[in-house]
């Protein structure tokens, strides 16, 4: 027994030093997971901030068709910054959401009842519409959207139906934007409307005994 006792011992010594070394090892991969762990959810966090970003200004640009379609310039106007400008095939308007307002009423009508009390449509070239969906629509498609910090830009496409010609596409093109941030909301900065495709004039009648 003393025998076993005496070969025992000299192990002893070398089992602590395995014992504080297995305690010690952990401590590296702990604190580098510990470290990546940081650096991804820092990463996760943009990444979500980006895609929130890119959902609100994806919200501006169909805002904007239904505004449009709806002759609700005041919500219209309403989605550009305090600088903002518009520029198309009726013209170019800058100096922000009461220029716009005043632009687009003069040229399309617009406003109707909820606009009726100091709604700026007084001397307007065409008379104000009600607000409420008519016989014509956008559909808006392709968003291409880019954020940097408290700017963006974003590209789309835009298809006009009517029935002014028969049930069908009118007219379709792009918009050009630039986005800012302002007060926590995204507004246009400038938004630029080009026609690509226009629907061909209607074809004379035939001649009659033809």
């Amino acid at each position: 027994m003393k025998k076993l006792s005496v070969l025992n011992c000299p192990r002893l010594p070398g089992t602590l030093v395995v014992l504080i070394a297995c305690l010690a090892v952990p401590s590296v991969p702990i604190h580098a997971q510990q470290s990546t762990s940081a650096v991804t959810l820092e990463a996760l966090a943009a990444k979500v901030k980006r895609m929130e970003d890119v959902q609100a200004i994806t919200d501006v640009l169909i805002a904007y068709g239904r505004a449009l379609d709806t002759r609700d310039f005041k919500w219209y106007s309403s989605l550009f910054a305090k600088d903002g400008s518009w520029s198309g095939g009726m013209g170019k308007v800058t100096g922000g959401p009461q220029a716009v307002y005043d632009f687009m009423t003069s040229q399309i009508g617009g406003g109707g009842q909820r606009n009726a009390n100091g709604g700026g449509n007084a001397g307007a070239a065409r008379p104000a519409r009600p607000i409420g969906y008519g016989s014509t629509y956008h559909i808006m498609s392709n968003f291409k959207i880019d954020v940097n910090g408290d700017s963006a830009t974003a590209s789309s496409r835009w298809t006009f139906v009517s029935a002014a010609r028969g049930p069908g596409i009118q007219i379709a093109g792009r918009y050009e934007d630039t986005l800012v941030r302002e007060e926590g909301a995204w507004k246009f900065k400038s938004r630029e409307a080009f026609n690509d495709v226009t629907a061909p004039a209607t074809a004379p009648a035939p001649a009659a005994g033809r």
